[in-house]
């Protein structure tokens, strides 16, 4: 018999002793009366008064010391309690010697009291079952080394790892701290349609599945409902925002994933010059509430979001680097890739040409700052710069050689962006998956009257380059391919 087959043999006989002592190994109820973080913060008090108490978590360690047992038990914090036969009396005791593991969940009765050394402790007056585990823990020491099987038993990883749960706990805190920040904006959080009929919003191959009552394809949406908050603009919203999932169909990478968290905001009357200000400062108020720090060190380069930011010209560093003009369409940047070695699918459009070219300087950039000048042809939803109508005015946020957010002045003339969806459709039909899908409705509600407006959106991504890591392991459950 394998070896997990004996030990879960064994712990099942436990389960019937359990029974046949009259303890349910799995109930519903617990006398729960502190958690252990609530035990060890009024310890003294409750030591004073010699209260009783009832602790519950799970079973991390049982050291034997001389005929008694230290436990240390663990729902979040981790605490000690001190089981003595004589205070537990012979057939408790026994029982708790008999049938409890490391791993298992149990709930404690006792009162307090502290050791020779001063640790705040529980003496045990009384115990039962609350959940009895049939596999073993892996050794708290060790861990889970092999990371296919951390993301795959994620659960057991954050168990042992104080590190992964406080990096979980500065996740939430994350996207808290923008919800924050704009609800005391004025901004109004808004749900919209995960299903579409039509994905906008972003450049990217969908996920499509099936909607059986309406007896049509529909797909999974790849930008936080871009095209529906601009419609909530229309309405007269002027500030909305949203945080949810997107998905997209694509490679998988250190900064890719196919289902993430991102978040979206669009606001009435402003553009993005003037949206540079908010960012920067919403970008430090992360920092300053997150990680009380703004000076980052991420993928070799140092970072620090309090000094000025850069100022990045699309056009200029590829003309730079390249001795191409990306404005000029005439210009070969498939043979200019092709003389550095750089890979390119044939037959790819002028645009993702020019966007390879362009990655390749990006990794060089240290940041922070702000990356504009870009081309009308790579942007379809943003408005032309009035300086110069080739460009529009879209600014990136470029940190440690990666892209961490993007806004732009919203496109809100239906003719120009009729036009632009036009070239999008032109590129799906000769073969682009990712081109944008055009938007018959999204045009005809621009018809009548959308103001000025910015629009920022911001994913996981940046919460992972705080952090210093990919975006699989800044995800409590990465998707992970069936074995």
């Amino acid at each position: 018999m394998a070896l997990l087959e004996t030990v879960q043999a064994e712990r099942i006989a436990k389960i019937a002793r359990l029974k046949e002592a009259g303890m349910d190994a799995y109930p519903a109820r617990t006398g729960r009366t502190h958690t252990i973080g609530q035990f060890l913060e009024n310890h003294g008090v409750l030591e004073k008064n010699s209260e009783q108490v009832a602790l519950a978590g799970r079973v991390m360690s049982v050291r034997e010391h001389g005929g008694s047992l230290f436990i240390d038990l663990f729902d979040g914090t981790k605490g000690q309690c001190y089981v003595q036969r004589d205070k537990l009396g012979e057939a408790p005791y026994d029982l708790f010697v008999g049938t409890v593991d490391h791993g298992d969940i149990i709930e404690v009765v006792g009162t307090a009291f502290s050791t020779k050394r001063g640790m705040p402790s529980l003496d045990a007056t009384g115990w039962r079952m609350l959940t009895k585990s049939l596999r073993p823990l892996p050794e708290a020491w060790y861990g889970i080394k092999d990371e296919d099987e951390r993301y795959r038993k994620r659960y057991l990883d954050i168990l042992l790892s104080k590190d992964l749960v406080e990096r979980f706990e500065r996740r939430s805190m994350f996207w808290n701290v923008i919800r924050s920040y704009l609800l005391g904006r004025d901004f109004i959080e808004v749900e919209t349609p995960v299903l579409e009929t039509t994905t906008g919003g972003a450049e990217a191959r969908p996920f499509v599945t099936r909607h059986n009552a309406l007896d049509m394809d529909v797909y999974l949406r790849i930008s936080v409902g871009e095209l529906w908050q601009k419609r909530l603009i229309i309405a007269g919203l002027p500030k909305v925002f949203e945080i949810g999932r997107v998905f997209r169909n694509e490679g998988m990478s250190a900064e890719h994933a196919q289902d993430y968290t991102a978040m979206e905001f669009y606001e009435a009357f402003k553009d993005y010059e003037a949206g540079k200000e908010m960012i920067t400062d919403l970008y430090r108020t992360i920092a300053d509430k997150v990680y009380d720090t703004r000076i980052f060190s991420v993928k070799g380069f140092s970072i620090d979001l309090g000094k000025e930011w850069d100022a990045y010209d699309y056009c200029a560093l590829l003309k730079k680097e390249y001795g191409l003009d990306p404005l000029d369409e005439h210009a070969d940047w498939a043979a200019a890739l092709a003389e550095r070695g750089i890979s390119f699918e044939q037959g790819v459009d002028f645009g993702r040409l020019v966007d390879i070219a362009w990655k390749q300087i990006r990794k060089t950039l240290s940041g922070p700052g702000f990356l504009t000048n870009v081309p009308v042809y790579m942007e379809p939803l943003a408005k032309k710069s009035v300086r110069d109508p080739r460009v529009v005015e879209r600014f990136q946020i470029i940190l440690a050689g990666s892209e961490m957010g993007k806004g732009f002045s919203e496109l809100n003339d239906p003719l120009d962006q009729a036009e632009r969806f036009a070239r999008q459709g032109e590129l799906r039909a000769a073969g682009d998956e990712e081109a944008q899908m055009p938007d018959a409705e999204f045009v005809e509600a621009l018809e009548y009257g959308m103001p000025p407006a910015f629009g920022f959106g911001v994913s996981e991504r940046l919460f992972d380059f705080f952090e210093d890591i990919s975006i699989r392991e800044g995800q409590l459950f990465p998707l992970m391919r069936p074995r």
